[in-house]
């Protein structure tokens, strides 16, 4: 940032504005995902950041960073939409009637993210403090595990630890203080780490690697003949199949395989896949085929999540209005 940008961008021309913004806006966006859990939120927040910030140019001194700046106005949008409740994951259940669950999970709302989201974004902690690596930062595991945070513990762990950024300046942001944010990321992260499960990332695949391929390749056409057995197969003995925000949730493979059977017997049709990719991980868009049309709907989006050559979690969302943001049709011919 110039001086001379920014007193332009204060007079008023907004190609200055974006010159100072674009190159924050892919991981702002992330920031704002990781707190609220949802990409289509993620997409309006960050627009309502933007025009917060263009609004609020003149009351911005430059004693922080403009990065800094707009963190600010991201996080506390952010948690200005958590208490609004905008999204209520008991009112999103879709699923009735199911096979007896292992367990039943607190509901929570979240979506994938999408890998092209991810594009431009620095691959290295921005920040000395930082804990987390951005790979395992974006994986499901992860944000799932802060969506079960009290918000303001949430946003005081991503701030620290996964961007790294200074007590001081997240006391800042936040407009608290420096104990009370340290005060608040130790009980953040003894939650945290209570639900985060072992690194078995660091045992994942690397992306687009030939085992990686080898092991969803499998997979999908395991899925497209139906053939619950090698689906099965493919799975570690403690595998997960997970459905949020439905509360269901299935271990080991017995009762995903029974849960499965359960599916597709309900389904009656055979589903077609489209590989994709969300949160850094194998994905696949599933389409079901009309019952006298040769067309087929959205109808799930399924992510994998592996360890070594197996699949450890499957993590289904039925909600299909993401389609879109995964460059995904509502339809196939």
């Amino acid at each position: 940032m110039t001086e001379q940008t920014l007193a332009r961008a204060r007079a008023g021309d907004e190609d200055a504005f974006r010159e100072l913004t674009d190159p924050y806006q892919r991981e702002l966006q992330l920031h704002v995902y990781r707190i609220v859990g949802s990409a289509q939120d993620a997409e309006d927040l960050l627009q309502e950041t933007l025009l917060a910030a263009w609004r609020g140019l003149e009351r911005f001194e430059g004693r922080a960073s403009v990065r800094a700046w707009l963190y600010r106005i991201a996080t506390n949008r952010s948690l200005d939409a958590l208490r609004a409740s905008r999204r209520r994951p008991e009112d999103l259940h879709r699923m009735t009637e199911v096979p007896e669950p292992t367990r039943r999970a607190e509901p929570i709302w979240l979506e994938p993210y999408p890998d092209v989201l991810l594009e431009g974004i620095p691959d290295e902690a921005p920040g000395p403090a930082a804990r987390y690596e951005t790979r395992e930062a974006i994986a499901l595991a992860f944000i799932v595990g802060l969506q079960h945070l009290p918000p303001q513990q949430r946003a005081v762990l991503v701030l620290r630890d996964v961007l790294g950024f200074r007590a001081g300046e997240v006391a800042e942001m936040l407009d608290t203080t420096a104990p009370s944010v340290n005060s608040l990321l130790r009980r953040a992260r003894a939650a945290f780490q209570s639900r985060l499960p072992a690194a078995a990332r660091e045992r994942a695949p690397l992306p687009n690697s030939k085992l990686e391929r080898d092991v969803v390749g499998s997979f999908a056409d395991a899925v497209e003949a139906g053939d619950i057995d090698a689906m099965v197969a493919l799975l570690t003995d403690d595998a997960w199949v997970t459905m949020p925000p439905e509360p269901w949730e299935y271990q080991g493979p017995s009762a995903i395989s029974a849960f499965l059977r359960d599916r597709e017997v309900r389904r009656g049709a055979l589903l077609r896949l489209v590989p994709t990719r969300a949160n850094g991980q194998p994905a696949f868009g599933c389409y079901l085929p009309g019952a006298q049309t040769e067309i087929s709907r959205a109808y799930a989006l399924f992510v994998l999540t592996l360890e070594g050559d197996r699949i450890s979690a499957i993590t289904w969302f039925a909600d299909t209005s993401v389609f879109p943001h995964f460059g995904l049709p509502r339809m196939l011919r």
